[in-house]
């Protein structure tokens, strides 16, 4: 029942995927924390951070870590992670399939310039849904927070050295 469960879970999450892994952390958030409460959103967070930094789109490792954490076994990571890609698959294939014919389509068109702007209504809701006590526990966090927004926003510095850079710092801090 459980690996039903988080195949559909993790379907779902992978056919509403529109604009990356930070785009679909709401909705994560939401099937993994509040609906299922498969996890906290402690370890919510956790899990964000760690996706962060190791190799592969975000969502993939989300579910991945999630398939193992919910069944306590790899079949569990390789169902999530399995239910998460198909959709893109199927869509990805699709397209590749029928370029020319979606490209030169109005109503296509049309479809993908509504979908542009939410896109970047999810990402921020994303970024607001990790600005929380949890991380951002101390006015150092803030500090590191305002640091790497305007070193990346400003001076283009590249996200891998802002990602040493802080864990420096909290290693050094904390």
């Amino acid at each position: 029942m459980i690996y039903w469960q988080l195949f559909i879970t993790y379907l779902k999450i992978g056919f509403f995927n529109f604009g990356g892994g930070y785009a679909m952390l709401s909705l994560i958030e939401h099937e993994m924390v509040l609906k299922n409460q498969w996890i906290s959103h402690a370890e919510f967070t956790d899990m964000v951070a760690i996706s962060q930094v190791t190799p592969g789109p975000i969502g993939i490792n989300m579910a991945t870590y999630v398939g193992y954490t919910v069944t306590g076994n790899v079949w569990g990571s390789v169902l999530a992670t399995l239910a998460v890609s198909l959709p893109s698959l199927v869509v990805m294939y699709t397209i590749v399939r029928f370029i020319q014919a979606f490209r030169q389509n109005k109503w296509i068109s049309a479809a993908f310039d509504g979908i542009k702007p939410i896109t970047v209504g999810l990402v921020g809701s994303a970024a607001i849904l990790l600005m929380n006590a949890e991380n951002f526990s101390d006015y150092i966090s803030l500090i590191i927070f305002g640091c790497s927004f305007v070193l990346s926003w400003v001076f283009k510095v590249h996200p891998v050295l802002l990602i040493v850079l802080a864990g420096l710092t909290g290693y050094l801090v904390y």
